[in-house]
């Protein structure tokens, strides 16, 4: 909860400046607003909106919760607080709603896809900076499963990682004797002859990267013959149109970016009554 508070208190000081110009003119007294929704979707965002409220001494009720399908016209919430303080965080408490209101909609639309399928949807480190946690906690609330949120909770060895390694084993040896014990290993791995070297050389997770279904599928059955222990992640190319396919594969688990970086802002607004 700290990290919100700094959050939501970094994002008002972002748009106020030195100071609404609106506050010294404002009227007095206690006002109430509505925030609405303006497009279908799943709300996101009400845990940031309720620290935001909290922070600026304004009372939130909210009527739909995390998780919630929106139609157009609901309304979210209803405010109630000084004219000044409500107007000075509109868009602040908007934009959080909306922003994370968007990723959780597009989260739930993967997985919708794959609901009856025994496979976790995972999302990346294609987040915005310094928007990381926000944006995997909107990701979560959409029905996808946080990738590693940085590079402390995983060895991930990427290709570019796999250029500074002369050999493999060795450095997952190694690697063994300087990383927590319950750390798992990831390899990403372009072709069958990759994924064979980095099971043998002691992985715990493969990543599948940009292969295709009938690839995979390969891999999944040497993965079962051979190394039943090891899990498999598929990795490049999965959007909303292929997210089944590669669920088809019998791989653990399937991850894309598109889940965030893709998303488009909900619409919402706010109403003075």
């Amino acid at each position: 909860m700290i990290n919100i508070k700094k959050f939501v208190k970094n994002a008002i000081i972002e748009d106020n400046g030195r100071g609404d110009l609106f506050f010294d003119v404002a009227p007095k007294g206690k006002f109430t607003a509505r925030a609405i929704a303006k497009d279908d979707g799943i709300l996101a965002g009400e845990l940031y909106a309720k620290a935001l409220a909290k922070t600026e001494k304004f009372d939130c009720k909210f009527l739909k919760h995390d998780g919630d399908v929106l139609k157009k016209g609901d309304v979210i919430a209803k405010l109630e607080g000084k004219a000044s303080i409500l107007l000075s965080s509109e868009r602040t408490f908007l934009n959080m709603l909306q922003h994370a209101s968007g990723i959780a909609t597009m989260a739930n639309k993967f997985a919708s896809k794959i609901e009856d399928l025994e496979v976790a949807l995972l999302d990346t480190r294609k987040t915005r900076p310094q928007l990381r946690d926000f944006e995997k906690y909107a990701s979560r609330i959409g029905g996808a499963i946080n990738h590693r949120l940085g590079l402390d909770d995983c060895l991930m060895i990427k290709d570019t990682h796999m250029k500074t390694i002369p050999d493999l084993a060795e450095f997952i040896k190694k690697a063994r004797k300087r990383i927590s014990w319950v750390t798992k290993i990831e390899i990403e791995c372009e072709t069958f002859e990759q994924v064979k070297t980095a099971m043998e050389a002691g992985a715990d997770i493969i990543m599948c990267d940009n292969m295709e279904p009938e690839q995979i599928k390969k891999v999944v059955k040497f993965r079962d013959e051979e190394h039943p222990h090891v899990l498999l992640e598929a990795s490049g190319n999965i959007n909303l149109d292929t997210v089944r396919d590669y669920a088809l594969t019998g791989v653990d688990a399937l991850s894309s970016g598109s889940i965030i970086h893709q998303a488009t802002w909900l619409d919402f607004s706010m109403k003075f009554d």
